[in-house]
């Protein structure tokens, strides 16, 4: 099998220019670019979270690793301009898992503030890197992967994530809204 990465140093992007996977040629701050990036980016605050679950032996780490391939299968849709694949099995198994984890949560009155402990704020983390993806992903009109779920899986990934922060909290302490 061929190295899919074999050279790291390129110079190709020297100029404020890139390619994706298709060919094309774009400015890196186009807007399928930095979707890209910020899927990357998403990924590493997933690295760092599955990093702390395997420290504390939590079987969530073998989901997060999943998620992880999966958010490169977003990224590669994105750099080819379409979706080899449908997300609609990773949406309900998504959604499924939410269900599992709020069964041992109390219902939430308030916001939650970001934090509980190490994994938890790392959870939080993703969640809002997460969001943003999200954010940029309906703004940057790759509309031919909407048919194989990918916005709808970032949505639900979010929403696992604050599932799964809330359940990794040792403390959950929430908003009190500024009063006078």
């Amino acid at each position: 099998m061929r190295n899919r990465i074999d050279r790291i140093v390129t110079k190709s992007g020297d100029r404020g220019f890139t390619s994706l996977a298709d060919g094309t040629r774009y400015q890196k701050h186009d807007k399928p670019v930095q979707l890209v990036g910020e899927l990357d980016e998403a990924n590493c605050h997933l690295g760092m979270l599955a990093e702390a679950l395997k420290a504390a032996g939590n079987p969530e780490l073998v989901v997060v690793q999943r998620l992880q391939s999966r958010l490169f299968d977003v990224g590669g849709a994105v750099a080819i301009g379409k979706a080899r694949v449908s997300f609609d099995s990773e949406v309900a198994s998504l959604e499924a898992r939410v269900e599992r984890l709020k069964e041992d949560l109390e219902p939430l009155v308030e916001f939650v503030l970001p934090g509980g402990g190490d994994a938890a704020a790392r959870a939080h983390l993703a969640r809002a890197v997460v969001r943003r993806v999200e954010r940029s992903y309906w703004a940057s009109e790759v509309r031919q992967l909407d048919a194989a779920g990918a916005g709808k899986f970032l949505n639900r990934l979010s929403d696992y994530l604050f599932a799964l922060a809330r359940s990794l909290s040792d403390s959950e302490s929430c908003w009190k809204p500024l009063t006078s």
